[in-house]
């Protein structure tokens, strides 16, 4: 499922090297958060969220209905 995400998320941001994935899972789900550069935070959240809910709409299809469920949070990097 990481991999659909870095796929999505990498067809929208510019600087594709500044890209951070951390990944931590508890007992009831798996929650993924995207640090992103500045400059690239407009362009993977979209026009009022819409690239954002899609991303997560996606990831919540695609996963199996026996896992755990996804939960992706996009943030800024701190630099």
């Amino acid at each position: 499922m990481l991999d659909l995400i870095k796929y999505i998320v990498e067809q929208f941001a510019e600087q594709k090297d500044k890209i951070e994935y951390k990944v931590e899972e508890t007992d009831d789900a798996i929650n993924v958060t995207v640090l992103l550069a500045d400059s690239d935070m407009g362009k993977v959240i979209g026009k009022q969220g819409k690239i954002a809910k899609a991303l997560r709409t996606i990831v919540r299809d695609a996963t199996p209905k026996d896992s755990k469920k996804y939960v992706v949070e996009i943030k800024e990097r701190e630099e």
